[in-house]
């Protein structure tokens, strides 16, 4: 039996997605959990594979047992294993799909919000959650700014190092700047993304938010297809995977 799953996770002491040798991650987590209670070894296969530090408020995985389940008793039995192990990890919905379905194949779009925090005083509700940033970022501009990213394009100047997908070249769907009263909300989307695309974007953007860069450079950078000539990459800690469409 395939099953799909919907998860929530606090990404701040995970080494990110996948599972490596030197500390725990997303889906170490949840492949032990499986083990806990049906004691198969199972992978549990990612949408999205989410870096260090960063969060989800809807990642999508998918994964195979040979002994079949109700979609209600394998969300409680996934989330009990879960707190046992203390994992920053929640499933919020299990469904039961047909065995072509691929969380990461099957995927036709994919969303992620970044937030930054635009003022002086630290946050201690938000900590490890938010970008501060502790003097003033001119939104417009940024917005101005922006409008170069849309479309499709090579994004080499947006790619981090170690990237391994194939083609810098990629279709950005949508890029929002959204302010909600001290908070500046980046939501794009995209069908897939290259590595540290999102953060770099933010992190160019937001040079011109704070007068470094003007708006229009945005398209000179990204004409350069170069990443030296792009802006630091964000803080992992702002950035949050939270829509997969299939």
């Amino acid at each position: 039996m395939r099953y799909k799953i919907t998860i929530e996770y606090d990404g701040t002491n995970l080494l990110g997605w996948q599972k490596q040798n030197e500390g725990v991650s997303v889906q170490y987590y949840l492949e032990e959990a499986i083990k806990g209670f049906s004691h198969q070894e199972v992978e549990v296969v990612g949408a999205g594979r989410t870096d260090a530090g960063v969060h989800a408020i809807a990642q999508v995985a998918h994964f195979d047992l040979d002994t079949s389940m109700d979609e209600f008793h394998l969300q409680e039995a996934l989330n009990a294993r879960l707190r046992i192990l203390d994992a920053p990890v929640s499933v919020l919905d299990v469904q039961i799909v047909n065995d072509d379905f691929h969380a990461r194949f099957s995927a036709t779009h994919r969303g992620y919000i970044y937030r930054i925090l635009n003022r002086r005083a630290p946050t201690v509700l938000e900590k490890n959650r938010v970008w501060v940033v502790g003097y003033p970022l001119d939104v417009e501009k940024m917005r101005e700014g922006a409008k170069y990213l849309l479309g499709n394009h090579d994004f080499s100047s947006f790619r981090g190092a170690g990237c391994q997908a194939k083609s810098p070249i990629k279709t950005l769907d949508k890029i929002d700047i959204i302010v909600n009263k001290d908070e500046i909300d980046f939501i794009v989307e995209a069908k897939s993304f290259i590595y540290h695309q999102v953060r770099n974007m933010v992190g160019t953007l937001k040079c011109v938010g704070d007068g470094k860069l003007n708006p229009e450079d945005v398209k000179i950078i990204l004409e350069k297809k170069d990443r030296r000539f792009a802006g630091p990459t964000a803080p992992a800690c702002g950035l949050y995977l939270n829509k997969i469409i299939y």
